[in-house]
């Protein structure tokens, strides 16, 4: 999984790591060109835990810097709320901007706020990219599993 990890993160993007992904799944881990070319694709469409931990880790601090209350329900509400969003974000860098406001103006959090994340988003858009892929992966050699394929791991 190196090739794929390094990929994603000098990239961050998990559509960029797309084939680097698919050809390390079917030569080192054995994942049938069937598998890996249905589950990898859409995974890495809709498979963004990275983004989603990165979303709701951010709405918790800002709230924090801006001096917002969150309740328990509202910090529940975020955590659904970044697991969905997460699903529909675009698989480039940045792609995940857009939709944090959206999870911050949801629970009272200043949507201003994201001027404190911009200036380390590259940064921390290449960590979150690489759960991201290797999430995709695991997948993939899960349903091979399950589809019964011996595999090469």
């Amino acid at each position: 999984m190196r090739p794929v990890m390094i990929t994603a993160f000098s990239t961050s993007s998990s559509n960029a790591t797309l084939p680097t992904t698919i050809e390390v799944s079917e030569r080192d881990l054995g994942v049938p060109p069937q598998i890996a070319g249905f589950v990898l694709p859409l995974g890495a469409t809709m498979n963004m835990n990275g983004t989603a931990l990165f979303e709701g880790i951010a709405c918790v601090f800002l709230a924090q810097v801006f001096g917002v209350h969150l309740s328990l329900g509202q910090q529940l509400f975020v955590i659904v709320l970044a697991v969905l969003t997460a699903i529909g974000t675009a698989g480039v860098p940045g792609g995940s901007i857009p939709l944090l406001v959206l999870v911050l103006t949801s629970v009272g959090v200043p949507a201003e706020g994201i001027a404190v994340i911009i200036g380390v988003d590259r940064l921390l858009d290449m960590a979150r990219t690489v759960p991201n892929v290797v999430g995709d992966a695991a997948c993939a050699v899960y349903v091979a599993r399950k589809e019964g394929f011996a595999l090469k791991i």
